[in-house]
């Protein structure tokens, strides 16, 4: 992407710099994007499926027209769960400086939804139209700004190694029932050595952290068509009706609404 925007795709003829750039990309499922970084900041996301991203402070798990902010400079690396298309918007630092400094979840609104489409087709490398991006990145820009924070599975990760390693591990397998115990003595630490590192480096209990992990993981085998009952039972709640409070209190909609967006 750098390369792109230091070529640059110029909003008329007095810019030297884009003020931004969209992408638009199509990925099978189960496909990654291996840890990168760029010097623009990043709006990213889909409109169907599931994309899961990964920063060194977060899992993040997106449902459809939920979208990351990734500031400039920023370790990421995504998933796609399920086939999806991405849609991205590149906004040079010192526009996105005005923004956020930290990753956050957005909603994407209908309005932002089609200014993204149409300034695409302005960019289209085939036969642009600078004229109509240069009228459509200010209003795109102000919806941005204005864009409602969006509930999405967001796993905090700790920085302590034994913590870490912990998380990777339950990472890998979200239904793991395992103690405080179980775990402090699998990494060399008391019980409430480990719960008091959670806390304050997650913000959350350890059985926050784990119900956290196993919504991601709920929301991410949604996408894949899993049905509500066999991800209830899965993830050891004792009824699908439970499954889907928790999810509902948590996301704000039931699981099917959530992913019909």
């Amino acid at each position: 992407m750098d390369k792109i925007w230091r070529k640059g795709y110029g909003l008329g003829s007095q810019a030297t710099a884009p003020l931004l750039v969209a992408r638009s990309a199509a990925y099978r499922n189960q496909t990654r994007e291996n840890w990168h970084s760029h010097t623009a900041a990043q709006l990213m996301f889909c409109t169907q499926g599931v994309v899961r991203v990964l920063t060194p402070q977060a899992s993040w798990t997106l449902g459809p027209l939920r979208a990351i902010w990734l500031p400039s400079d920023l370790p990421h690396e995504f998933h796609a769960l399920g086939d999806i298309r991405t849609y991205s918007l590149y906004i040079d630092p010192q526009t996105a400086m005005e923004l956020w400094p930290q990753c956050r979840g957005l909603q994407v609104s209908v309005l932002m939804n089609e200014l993204v489409q149409a300034m695409l087709k302005a960019q289209d490398p085939v036969a642009p139209d600078p004229l109509r991006a240069e009228l459509i990145a200010p209003l795109l820009l102000d919806e941005l700004r204005h864009a409602k924070t969006s509930a999405v599975c967001s796993v905090p990760l700790p920085t302590d190694r034994r913590l870490l390693n912990i998380c990777e591990l339950m990472l890998a397998a979200p239904d793991n029932n395992d103690t405080l115990d179980f775990w402090g003595a699998k990494v060399g630490a008391s019980s409430r050595t480990v719960a008091r590192l959670f806390r304050e480096q997650t913000g959350m209990t350890f059985a926050g952290w784990r119900q956290q992990l196993r919504l991601a993981e709920a929301v991410a085998q949604l996408a894949q068509g899993k049905t509500v009952v066999s991800i209830a039972s899965q993830l050891g709640y004792h009824s699908p009706s439970a499954f889907i409070s928790m999810f509902k209190k948590t996301l704000g909609e039931t699981p099917q609404r959530y992913l019909r967006a």
